[in-house]
């Protein structure tokens, strides 16, 4: 299928690209806070794991239902001030839960932040291909860092402050999120200006037949699923496998999954310029199946072991999801806002429902069993190998 070329600009928009990634972090940041405090409104309110898993399921799969809809709204219609009312919602959601004193209201809370991100993320990775000068696989990492780097920090919060000062101090969080909405007001501002000069999104054709494009969405949402689906053995259940396979203290273990989530945030850095330069189909086939050894090796190793072996996993799976996104944005340029909603959905929703049954697994088999089990999953990463190299549909180049 013939495509037209399409016209970059000469640089990123760097003051755009930094904006819209520390809008990213700050958004992440508070709705890690959630599972960061898993531990602490088990203790407060005698959950058992499944009921643990209900709450990433209540969240995940709010914005894994709204995001592909979400996306495909902006890519008609875009809203370039929907990124504050996203964040609005989660800033509600964030008061809630310090002030919830039942697990329904907890799964309420849950949901609003769920849906503030089903509203952030579509339209802020548009924002941040907008910007990117053509440079579509850094602006989507330095997108990406800053996200994965707020997740990362939710845990250390939580060992510092709400730990010690209890469920209510979440409360505490609150002017973030309203300093985050002033910043997306100015972000939306320049939106609103640079989609009225910008005809990309009506020239842009996909580069191969509909049913082959298709196809390869359904192979990168498979990757997509092996990825999260281990990453929520972590996320959501690392911190209570310290604490019940070595003892440790809920600082100990929360600290343990700030270094996993640094590691990711570190990680997201490279998928993103690299995919640029040697084509994202290798990126995608290393960063999955490079974590296999590390994770066989993780059920077995003792704590010291543990807390090094999380480091590469983290470092080595993060750069995945920027390759996957971009590549996918690459095979449906028409659509950006719809595919960015669907793959951050999906990933939403692979993680909830995954989180889900991995609690009910961990209540039946036990939490060392959840990762013998789970260690296995990057071994379908070999499926990348059935991507076609787009490389030389990069930085405006598409191909016929």
């Amino acid at each position: 299928m013939n495509t037209v070329a399409i016209p970059r600009a000469s640089r990123p928009h760097v003051r755009v690209l930094g904006a819209i990634s520390f809008s990213h972090f700050m958004n992440d940041m508070l709705q890690s806070l959630i599972v960061a405090i898993y531990p602490l409104l088990k203790n407060n309110y005698q959950l058992s794991f499944a009921q643990i898993g209900l709450i990433t399921l209540a969240y995940q799969c709010t914005a894994s239902l709204l995001q592909p809809m979400v996306g495909l709204y902006i890519d008609r219609r875009p809203l370039p001030y929907s990124l504050v009312v996203g964040m609005g919602l989660t800033f509600c959601g964030l008061l809630l839960l310090a002030q919830a004193q039942s697990f329904g209201l907890i799964l309420i809370a849950a949901t609003l932040v769920g849906a503030g991100s089903s509203i952030f993320h579509p339209e802020s990775s548009r924002v941040a291909r907008m910007a990117s000068g053509g440079r579509h696989g850094l602006a989507q990492s330095v997108f990406q860092v800053g996200g994965n780097a707020g997740t990362a920090t939710g845990p250390l919060l939580a060992a510092l402050i709400i730990l010690p000062f209890g469920q209510g101090s979440l409360g505490w969080f609150a002017p973030m999120a309203l300093l985050a909405m002033l910043i997306l007001w100015r972000i939306g501002d320049w939106y609103a200006h640079a989609h009225r000069n910008d005809v990309r999104h009506i020239l842009a054709k996909p580069p191969f037949s509909h049913c082959k494009v298709i196809g390869l969405v359904c192979l990168l949402m498979l990757l997509v699923a092996s990825k999260h689906l281990y990453l929520a053995s972590l996320t959501s259940y690392f911190t209570f496998y310290l604490i019940h396979h070595f003892g440790t203290s809920m600082q100990v273990a929360q600290l343990h999954l700030f270094v996993f989530l640094a590691a990711v945030a570190a990680g997201t850095v490279l998928g993103g310029p690299i995919g640029d330069r040697i084509g994202r189909k290798r990126v995608i086939l290393f960063s999955i199946l490079g974590v296999v050894p590390f994770t066989l090796a993780l059920p077995y190793a003792n704590l010291f072991w543990s807390g090094l072996l999380v480091v590469p996993i983290g470092f080595i799976l993060a750069s995945a999801f920027s390759a996957i996104l971009v590549y996918a944005q690459e095979l449906m340029p028409d659509k950006v806002g719809m595919v960015s909603g669907l793959f951050f959905g999906f990933a939403f929703g692979v993680g909830g429902l995954g989180a889900a049954s991995l609690g009910r697994l961990a209540d039946y088999a036990g939490i060392e069993f959840v990762y013998k089990m789970c260690a296995w999953l990057p071994l379908a990463g070999i499926l990348a190998l059935w991507l076609p190299d787009l490389k030389g549909n990069q930085d405006g180049k598409n191909q016929a």
